[in-house]
């Protein structure tokens, strides 16, 4: 179902369930994402698989749905021979996808466009230190074509996750500046810092004021992490608070592949609203199950 209100107003009555990993979804529905586009690469060679991952994720009970933008970049679609008009056609099928997939649910579902770091073009696992050596204004260059054109596709609110550090939240900040859609703002986090070690309190505060972010918080992170950083992120800025922490398995790139036993646990995940959490959901590895049992263990 289409929402009649804006994101802003969902947050201000009720907690709503995001969804999951996206590429995980994908993976166990056969998809080869070895590819420097990963999920994205989809939106040209395979768009059905995209629809299928989402309305996997409607059907587990989420309400707000992530589009497969987040490593769909201008610069990433150029290395594929993609030009920019056909990128930008891509850019806006994201939405559409996740759109269509919530048409049929009884409830409104809410389309959030993932605005991912320009780590994530890089391919190689730069998110997750951020410190690029670029400066404020060469991020937002990057980053505001991109905007641009999702923006144009009318999604109810850009994702700007997986942020590393304070630079790139300030540029991806000014890039969003004027495209009319509201934002959140999720950084990615080792304990109370994000990834390029810049204290959680700074790093919030950059939005504190500003009336076009509607949550901040944090994604891809530790279950643990997520937690401590509800109440920092409801702290500094008085706004609602988005958190999507990953499975708690650890990415061996050695040997590429996933380690240790997960400790995403609905049931610990109760007490998040009251902290001040608004939308609560899952990263990667983070699948419908998961994503179903968090619906059931926040419903009212």
């Amino acid at each position: 179902m289409r929402p009649v209100h804006t994101l802003a107003e969902a947050l201000a009555q009720e907690v709503l369930v995001l969804d999951g990993g996206l590429s995980n979804q994908l993976e166990a529905q056969g998809c080869d994402l070895s590819d420097a586009l990963w999920s994205a690469r989809l939106l040209a060679d395979g768009p059905e698989q995209i629809g299928a991952a989402h309305t996997a994720y409607v059907r587990a009970g989420a309400r707000v749905l992530i589009t497969a933008s987040y490593q769909a970049t201008f610069e990433g679609f150029a290395r594929r021979g993609v030009a920019g008009a056909e990128a930008a056609r891509l850019l806006g099928r994201s939405v559409e996808l996740a759109r269509a997939a919530g048409e049929g649910a009884a409830e409104p579902v809410w389309v959030a466009a993932s605005v991912g770091p320009y780590g994530a073009m890089l391919a190689d696992g730069s998110e997750y230190r951020g410190r690029y050596g670029l400066t404020v204004r060469e991020l937002e260059r990057f980053h505001r074509p991109r905007v641009e054109a999702l923006a144009a596709a009318g999604p109810d609110a850009l994702a700007l996750e997986t942020v590393p550090d304070t630079v790139e939240a300030e540029a991806l900040l000014r890039a969003v500046e004027g495209c009319g859609v509201p934002v959140w703002l999720s950084y990615t986090v080792a304990g109370e810092r994000t990834r390029a070690g810049q204290r959680l309190t700074e790093a919030f505060g950059l939005v504190a004021g500003v009336e076009q972010v509607v949550a901040v918080g944090v994604n891809c992170c530790e279950p643990a992490d997520a937690a401590r950083a509800v109440g920092i992120a409801a702290e500094a800025t008085g706004k609602p608070v988005v958190v999507y922490p990953n499975s708690g398995e650890v990415w061996d790139a050695g040997a590429r592949g996933w380690r240790g036993t997960g400790s995403f646990d609905p049931d610990r995940m109760r007490d998040w609203p009251a902290a001040g959490a608004r939308l609560i959901g899952g990263c990667c590895r983070v699948g419908p199950d998961r994503i179903a049992a968090l619906s059931t263990a926040l419903a009212p």
